[in-house]
């Protein structure tokens, strides 16, 4: 029996979806570090790769980012190339919408969908996920004078629950077939700015401006230095008006759920600590 691996297992969107593929015999989890029954699975490893995808029918590639376009796209060459060597018949991978394509970070996500498409050994499927409500409330939190100061302007973000992301990968993943060949946009059916966050904690919205964002990243010391100019960016991409959905093809998010997808406002004002 081809088994479905999952890939980033351990920790955010991976950790969701394998929660929801808990208790499948032909489900296997894979990590740097498994547990026991998983496997190891590490891309900056590329000689690992082929002998962890033994026997693997689907593969849900959970996009490996957190670094430099270069590594990002190493990494998924690396997955790719092994996937195809190791006999996987489909890859299922998680993108960004394509209202994202202003956002500092979209090139290495376009690369891998185009090395995808080009494969002649791989069906594929690709999740062109919005970006979660929950790092919405990382980026527009208040701050400790109660005020909500993100540089969004008058912009919007469609974002998108990422239990509801976990939930369509975990769908996908395991009737990969009927969906090959397909690229899903998975945005937020509303889109929501600043002035809607504060009116939901009762807090001020005052935007500040992308320069002293920069600065106050830098100066926080808790970001890499290819993380600020990211995170400045997606400021910039959401202030524009790039990021409210409208740039994206028509959200498929509630049809692949079957159900209304969770209000990424609710999410918001959890993540932040805010009322009930």
């Amino acid at each position: 029996m081809s088994k479905i691996l999952v890939t980033g297992a351990s920790g955010g969107l991976g950790q969701l979806v394998s929660q929801r593929l808990a208790g499948r015999e032909d489900v296997v989890l894979g990590t740097r570090n498994p547990a026991p029954g998983g496997r190891r699975i590490d891309f900056d490893d590329p000689a690992s790769l082929v002998e962890g995808f033994a026997g693997i029918g689907t593969l849900l590639l959970i996009s490996a980012g957190e670094g430099e376009d270069d590594v990002v796209i190493a990494r998924h060459e690396a997955a790719i190339s092994a996937a195809e060597d190791a006999g996987v018949r489909h890859i299922v991978y998680t993108s960004l919408s394509s209202d994202g394509d202003h956002l500092p970070y979209a090139l290495a996500h376009r690369w891998t969908e185009r090395r995808l498409r080009g494969s002649s050994r791989l069906d594929w499927t690709v999740l062109r996920n919005g970006l979660y409500a929950e790092f919405l409330a990382f980026i527009a939190a208040p701050g400790p004078d109660g005020r909500i100061t993100a540089p969004m302007g008058t912009g919007r973000l469609a974002a998108v629950a990422r239990e509801d992301l976990a939930e369509v990968a975990a769908r996908v993943a395991v009737s990969a077939a009927s969906h090959a060949g397909r690229t899903y946009e998975l945005t937020g059916e509303r889109a929501l700015g600043g002035a809607d966050l504060a009116a939901a904690l009762s807090v001020p919205y005052e935007p500040g401006s992308l320069a002293g964002a920069r600065a106050a990243i830098a100066g926080a010391g808790n970001a890499a230095a290819f993380q600020v100019p990211m995170l400045v960016g997606t400021y910039s991409a959401i202030a524009g008006g790039f990021m409210d959905g409208s740039e994206a093809e028509a959200s498929e998010l509630a049809r692949l759920l079957g159900r209304a997808p969770r209000s990424a406002l609710d999410v918001y004002v959890k993540s932040v600590g805010g009322p009930a």
